[in-house]
C-alpha cells in the first residue's frame, strides 16, 4: 500500500487516543443503550451506501453484530476476532466479509495493526450481484443471504441462516485485489465526484477477482438451501414480471407446493419477496437517478402509480418524493 495512505491511516483518532490511555470502548458511539447491534446510522453519513472507517485499535470490543455488511481489510499487521464462537486471525493483505447475522468479538490491536472497515448497506449489492456468475460460489451465496436478511422483518430466514456468515480471503499475494482495495480506500477517503458509480464498479470487479481465490478462502457458516437460492435468484432477476407459476414450471414443482415451501423457509410468501425486491430497487433508483416517480414505478414493475405510492408509504413511512428528498445526499468533492 502507498506510504502516504498508510501514514494517513496510522494517525490516532481522538477515540484511539482515549483507548490507548486506558479507556474502554464507548458503546454509545456504536449502538443504542442495551443493544448489541452496531447501527450504521451512528457511523456513516445518511444517504451513503458505503463508508470507510478506520479499524479502531487498543481496545477489546465485546460481542456484537451489525445491521450492515462489514468488510475489514488489513493494510498492515494483524487483528484477532471471534466470529460465531470461532477465533480468526486477519493478517496484512487479508479481506474479511461479515454478514449482518454473525456475532463478532475483537481483540485489542496494536499501533502498527492498521486496518479499514467498509460499512456497506445491502442495497449497495443490488447491481453487483448481477456481475457474479450464476454457478454456485461462496460469494454469490453470501450476497443472496445478505439481501435475504435485509428483507426479513420477522427474524432470520432459513436462507439467511444457511448462507455463509463470513468470508475470509487470504489475498496478500494477489496484486489485483491489493490494487483494487487501495483504490477503494483512496476514493472513499477523498470522495471524488461520481464516486457511487466508481465504488460499485470497483467493488464488483474486486469480487470477480476474489472468485479466483477459492483455494485461499475460509468460509464461516452452514451450507446452502439450493432451492431457496434458486427462488431468490429468480426474484432478483425477474422482479419486474415475476410469476410463481413460471418459477414453479422452471423448477419442476407444483405451484401450491412451492408456495408453501417458500412461506415456511423464508417466512414470507412469494408475492412478499417480489414486492420487497421491487421496493428495494425503487429506493435505489430514487436515491441514485433523476428518474421521475412515475418512471421508477414502471421500472420496478408497477403500472399503477397510485398503488406504488400506497405500498411504498406502507413500507417506508414516506412518499417516494419525500424519501428522495430525505435520503439523497449530494456528493462532496
Amino acid at each position: 500500500m502507498r506510504q502516504d495512505l498508510l501514514d494517513q491511516l496510522a494517525v490516532l483518532t481522538p477515540e484511539e487516543e482515549k483507548l490507548k490511555a486506558g479507556a474502554k470502548i464507548e458503546k454509545g458511539i456504536y449502538m443504542p443503550a442495551g443493544d448489541d447491534v452496531v447501527d450504521v446510522r451512528r457511523l456513516a453519513e445518511e444517504g451513503r451506501l458505503i463508508t470507510v472507517r478506520k479499524n479502531v485499535r487498543f481496545a477489546f470490543f465485546p460481542k456484537h453484530r451489525h445491521n450492515y455488511v462489514e468488510v475489514l481489510y488489513m493494510c498492515e499487521g494483524s487483528t484477532r476476532h471471534v466470529l460465531g464462537g470461532q477465533e480468526v486471525t486477519v493478517r496484512s493483505g487479508d479481506l474479511l466479509m461479515l454478514s449482518q447475522r454473525v456475532t463478532q468479538e475483537v481483540y485489542p490491536a496494536g499501533e502498527n495493526d492498521i486496518g479499514v472497515n467498509f460499512l456497506i448497506l445491502p442495497e449497495f449489492f443490488n447491481d453487483i450481484l448481477r456481475m457474479i456468475p450464476d454457478e454456485k460460489n461462496a460469494i454469490r451465496d453470501f450476497l443472496i443471504g445478505t439481501l435475504a436478511g435485509a428483507s426479513a422483518s420477522d427474524g432470520q430466514t432459513d436462507v439467511q441462516a444457511d448462507a455463509p456468515s463470513y468470508l475470509l480471503f487470504h489475498a496478500a499475494d494477489f496484486l489485483p485485489v491489493q490494487n483494487l482495495m487501495e483504490n477503494l480506500i483512496y476514493g472513499l477517503l477523498n470522495r471524488p465526484s461520481s464516486s457511487r458509480t466508481i465504488e460499485q464498479n470497483t467493488f464488483g470487479l474486486l469480487l470477480l477477482y476474489l472468485l479466483k481465490l477459492s483455494d485461499h478462502l475460509q468460509v464461516g457458516g452452514g451450507g446452502t438451501d439450493k432451492l431457496m437460492m434458486k427462488v431468490l435468484d429468480y426474484v432478483d432477476s425477474h422482479y419486474r414480471d415475476a410469476s410463481l407459476n413460471a418459477l414453479a414450471r422452471d423448477l419442476h414443482y407444483d405451484p401450491f407446493q412451492l408456495s408453501r415451501m417458500i412461506k415456511r423457509k423464508m417466512g414470507r410468501n412469494f408475492t412478499d419477496l417480489v414486492q420487497e425486491r421491487r421496493l428495494r430497487q425503487a429506493r435505489y433508483l430514487l436515491t441514485h437517478t433523476p428518474m421521475s416517480v412515475l418512471s421508477v414505478a414502471g421500472a420496478v414493475g408497477y403500472a399503477n402509480v397510485s398503488y406504488f405510492h400506497r405500498i411504498f408509504r406502507a413500507a417506508t413511512g414516506q412518499t417516494p418524493r419525500h424519501f428522495r428528498v430525505t435520503q439523497t445526499q449530494p456528493e462532496r468533492p
